[in-house]
């Protein structure tokens, strides 16, 4: 497996209790839906699953890794396991109709066949009914795992002829950890942490030279409306707007933005509050002491209107010089 029990068991404590209950009471569904986002570990954790299902020698509802079978999950080349994955847009009806023929034929192996469809909300509509037909008569001892991260995507009909399986985000703290093995710093590692929960996402921004002169934008313009609405002015035409031209790029930086004075206020209540950036960690103290919660929390509901004002498609110069003068000032943003 990539990744082993005890790193799976940080990742996903109770989808990894809840299946490893079902095997130890003989209580295995005909049918799963893995539902979680990208980065919450569904492929490794379905790779055990499976594992464990097929193991020789399972000790403590974990498996063995050693047994001819355990090796042959990891190498690809058991028999009774088929996955399938989209053909470009869709998984298409031929793929269902070869991936069933396949199924129901006399296998080279005794035991149970596993099937895995990745992307599972990306089922068309005759492979969607094709799979529907087989999950309602399964042939023998069958089990089916549908992956997805869109889960109100797939059949209503399917979902109900499926136990589902809720993969929960990576814990913060495991994504940290992840990113400072990867060599990234431990201010990079929280501001990044807090912009996604996927780890090569996070690690993608971590070494994005575009992404790092944002961050340090964002922290220049927080530090200058505390002194001088002119200076901030000054930062949004000459650094601000000529660097995020993309909508996306002002709605990260408004993001951005918005966890600076987040993390004032969570500063303020508590000295050793875990930041977007730590690395601001005494010039946002000097901030807290000089600011009230009323201010502050009118400060963030200026810098969230201005986001939902980019939305409507407001004219990014006049946006930010308003949403200037609200910060300087507290008022909420109109």
């Amino acid at each position: 497996m990539a990744k082993n029990v005890e790193e799976l068991f940080s990742l996903q404590p109770v989808v990894m209790k809840q299946l490893q209950t079902i095997f130890d009471k003989n209580r295995l569904a005909h049918a799963y839906i893995f539902d979680g986002e990208k980065g919450t570990g569904k492929v490794d954790i379905m790779r055990f699953f499976v594992k464990l299902m097929l193991c020789e020698q399972p000790n403590l509802n974990v498996p063995c890794e050693t047994c001819r079978n355990c090796r042959r999950v990891d190498s690809g080349n058991h028999p009774n396991i088929h996955q399938i994955y989209p053909d470009g847009q869709f998984i298409k009806i031929d793929q269902i109709r070869d991936l069933v023929a396949e199924m129901k034929m006399m296998g080279v192996e005794e035991g149970r066949k596993i099937y895995v469809l990745h992307h599972a909300d990306r089922l068309n509509i005759a492979s969607a009914n094709m799979i529907l037909k087989f999950l309602e008569e399964p042939d023998g001892e069958v089990t089916a795992i549908l992956l997805t991260e869109q889960m109100q995507s797939i059949l209503p009909t399917i979902r109900s002829r499926c136990q589902h399986i809720k993969f929960q985000k990576m814990p913060r703290h495991v994504l940290l950890n992840h990113l400072q093995e990867s060599n990234i710093s431990y201010s990079m590692s929280c501001t990044v942490s807090m912009m996604t929960n996927e780890l090569e996402t996070a690690i993608f921004l971590a070494n994005d030279e575009q992404f790092a002169l944002a961050r340090k934008t964002v922290l220049k313009l927080v530090e200058v409306i505390r002194q001088n609405v002119h200076e901030a002015m000054l930062v949004v035409h000459e650094e601000w707007l000529p660097l995020f031209k993309e909508k996306s790029e002002m709605e990260q930086a408004l993001d951005l933005l918005l966890f600076a004075y987040r993390d004032i206020v969570s500063i303020k209540a508590n000295p050793e509050a875990a930041c977007t950036y730590p690395d601001m960690l005494q010039t946002f103290k000097e901030a807290a002491l000089h600011s009230t919660y009323e201010r502050l929390s009118s400060q963030m509901e200026s810098i969230l209107q201005a986001r939902a004002s980019l939305q409507r498609n407001m004219n990014r110069t006049l946006l930010m010089e308003q949403l200037m003068l609200n910060l300087q000032e507290g008022y909420t943003f109109v």
